[in-house]
Parts: structure tokens; C-alpha cells; sequence
């Protein structure tokens, strides 16, 4: 992983020292600034020893309770990532600092805006010389469309220090994202278009395809739908136990939604207790999947209570094991992430439980409705059936234009 080292961590990295008050931290800091120096030449190391003392001091700051530092480590480690851009960076820290103001920055953007403007009124002037009869409506949506294009700027080779904005290249690109959308593959449409159609080579291939589309082997999109077909089996299945429902599971954390970066290696993180899907948030956080059984869910989910539905027993004691859970992570959380480097602090867990078929006699979306209000009224923990969990996959398998089709 590359990693970012400049004057602007370390002036900031000083900063952060001065406002510590544990000892034990400031050492901690002055060991990633001495990292920062310790090569043979004047630039500075970083690399994964650099996040690692970053990470360590942040733990230091932690333990001494010091939680501004804290704060303001997490933002370095951000930095060094590259997960937060050089200009906010050193603009945050002008306000942390009380420090002046870079208005080298504020005349740019000064600049770039009033280009913008003139750009504007010149295409305007320019559509309405040609168009003179054109309504306020009309040169709205010329514009719209000249803001698409802008996205494929253009600097000829014969004409240096002048751009071009290729008219209708944005419609182009939207066509070629479609056909990547559905051709379902594991990678970005939108980046693969904008690739292609700023491509003359690939535009040309694109016009002599006599079905004008691209043929893609949709090798992720066949993966994930095998995984779903066979968790579908095993969740219709009445005998299926709770161990085969997590090996369906297992390495698919893509059907949990795209907030899951993936899964943790070690299921058991506190002692007596082993968790069934141990899935990693994209902030760095764990998420607890608890699994019971599906169609074979001995008992209710819901039962009536006065004119409503409200979860049954068997739904109160998986909510129970979860939050049992959650709060053996927050007792051992320092030592889970020392060791393991996995931040249980905002952990959560989901509860996936029964099918509707489990009680034909209740209306779908009326049980739905009393998980959903039921987990509005929790704060960590999350409940859903199976059938829930696999029509969310299928959706997002599909996709929002397949979604619409059906519709």
C-alpha cells in the first residue's frame, strides 16, 4: 500500500505532540517522527511502518484517554492513506491551529469559478445567435447537455494550450455503461465507460461490432449468482442446520450489502464466545452476524399482541445472544484491537432468523413490518429474515435497470 509522507503530516504530527499530556504518547510520536527521518536520504520513509506507529500511537493516546489526540491521529492515519486530500488537511488544521488562511487556495478556486462563468455566458450567447427562437427550456437542457460532455475534455495535439468539448461524447458514454452494467461484471461502469469512450481505438471497435455492443464474460456476476442459488437452496431447505446456512455464507460478504469490506480471519475474539460471521465495515469496524435457523425455525417469528405483530420469543433470546456478544467485544475491546486490529468500540451485529413460510398465516409484509419496527427501537443489533436477506442480494445482483424491467 503506498503511502503519503510530506512537511504537512509532520507539522502536524508536532502540533499534535504539543497537545499532549501523556508522556508515554508523546514518545509515541516522537518514534513516528524519527521514522519519518530515518532513511539515508533527505526524503522521507513512510510505507506500512509509517501506519503502524501512527496506528500504535493512536492506541497510546487511547489508553491515556487523551481522545482529542485521538481524533487527530485518526486524520493522520487518513492523510498517509490518502483517504483525505492534502488541501483539507492543511485547511483543518489552519482552524485547529488558528493559523492563517491559504488564499492561494481561495484565489484558484476564485479563478476556476469565474472560468466557469464566462464558459457559461459564452455558451449561452453562442446556442442563442444560432437558435434564436430557442425558450428558457431549451437552453437549460443545451446546457445539461454541455455539462455532461465537459467530462471528456479534449486537448488537441495541433492546438496547444486549447481544450475541446466533444459534443454528444457523453451520451456515448452512457450507452457503453448500460451495456457494462449489464453485462454484470465485477468492476465499475461507470470508469470502464469513461475508459472507453475517451478511446478511439476502443470507440472504433465499439462502431464495427454489428450488434453494437460489447460481449463481456461475466465471471464475478456468475460466481455471486451461484453462491446466491445455493444459499436459496439451503434456506429453503426445512432440515438445514445452522452450520450449513454459514458455510453458504461463508466468503460471500458481498450479500450483506456494500458497507462490508470483507470478513475478519478469526471467528472466536473473546473467550467462551465464537461468532458465526465475523464481517469488517469499510470504517473499520466489526459487524456480528448471528445466524439461526430458516424454514427449519422451530417456533413463531411474530405473535399477536393485542391488534398487532409483535417478534416472538425465539427472536427476543437471538437479540439477547447478540447483545451478549457486543458487550463481551466493548470489555475486551483494547486487547481485540492490539492484537488483532480490529475496532469493536461501534461494533453491531445482525440477527438473521426464520422465513415467512415459517408462519404462512401471517401476511409477508405485514411480519416484515414488525421486524423493521422492532429494529427501530434498537440501536446495535439488527433483525432480518432469510427471504429479506436473499431478495436484498437478488437487487442488488440485478441492478436498479433490471429492478424497473420488473416493475
Amino acid at each position: 500500500m503506498a503511502t503519503r509522507v510530506d512537511m504537512t503530516l509532520e507539522w502536524q504530527l508536532r502540533d499534535v505532540s504539543k497537545e499532549c499530556a501523556d508522556g508515554e504518547v508523546r514518545e509515541a510520536l516522537d518514534a513516528v517522527v524519527a521514522h519519518m527521518h530515518s532513511g539515508r536520504s533527505t526524503k522521507r520513509r513512510g510505507g506500512k511502518e509509517l501506519i503502524r506507529l501512527l496506528t500504535e500511537a493512536r492506541s497510546q493516546a487511547a489508553r491515556a484517554e487523551e481522545w482529542e489526540v485521538v481524533r487527530q491521529l485518526h486524520d493522520s492515519v487518513a492523510y498517509a492513506e490518502g483517504r483525505i486530500l492534502r488541501h483539507d488537511f492543511e485547511e483543518r488544521y489552519r482552524l485547529f491551529q488558528d493559523g492563517a488562511r491559504n488564499e492561494t487556495n481561495r484565489d484558484f478556486l476564485g479563478r476556476v469559478m469565474a472560468a466557469a462563468h464566462r464558459w457559461l455566458v459564452d455558451t449561452v450567447v453562442e446556442f442563442l445567435e444560432e437558435h434564436p427562437e430557442a425558450t428558457a427550456q431549451d437552453v437549460v437542457e443545451h446546457f445539461q447537455a454541455q455539462g455532461k460532455d465537459t467530462r471528456f475534455l479534449e486537448a488537441p495535439t495541433d492546438r496547444p494550450g486549447r481544450y475541446v468539448i466533444p459534443r454528444g461524447r457523453a451520451e456515448t458514454a452512457l450507452w457503453v455503461e448500460r451495456v457494462l452494467r449489464d453485462g454484470r461484471m465485477g468492476i465499475d461502469p461507470v470508469q470502464a465507460a469513461r475508459k472507453i469512450v475517451t478511446s478511439p481505438e476502443a470507440l472504433e471497435l465499439i462502431a464495427t461490432d454489428e450488434r453494437g455492443q460489447l460481449v463481456f464474460q461475466a465471471r464475478e456476476l456468475r460466481r455471486r449468482a451461484a453462491g446466491l442459488d445455493e444459499l436459496r437452496r439451503v434456506v429453503e431447505d426445512p432440515g438445514a442446520p445452522e452450520r450449513e446456512l454459514q458455510r453458504a455464507l461463508e466468503g460471500q460478504h458481498w450479500i450483506f450489502g456494500g458497507r462490508f469490506v470483507g470478513e475478519a480471519a478469526r471467528r472466536r475474539l473473546v473467550p467462551g464466545d465464537e461468532v458465526d460471521i465475523p464481517l469488517i465495515r469499510g470504517d473499520g469496524a466489526l459487524h456480528v452476524v448471528e445466524l439461526k435457523r430458516a424454514r427449519g425455525l422451530k417456533g413463531p417469528l411474530v405473535r399477536r399482541h393485542r391488534n398487532a405483530w409483535v417478534p416472538a420469543a425465539s427472536v427476543h433470546e437471538a437479540v439477547g445472544q447478540a447483545v451478549n456478544y457486543l458487550v463481551g467485544l466493548d470489555e475486551h475491546r483494547t486487547r481485540i484491537r492490539d492484537e488483532l486490529g480490529i475496532e469493536t468500540r461501534r461494533a453491531s451485529a445482525l440477527v438473521l432468523i426464520g422465513h415467512p413460510a415459517v408462519q404462512p398465516e401471517v401476511p409477508e409484509e405485514e411480519l416484515d413490518e414488525a421486524l423493521r419496527t422492532f429494529n427501530a427501537h434498537l440501536s446495535r443489533v439488527e433483525v432480518l429474515t432469510y427471504k429479506e436477506l436473499l431478495d436484498n442480494a437478488r437487487r442488488s445482483l440485478a441492478g436498479p435497470d433490471d429492478d424497473r424491467r420488473r416493475a
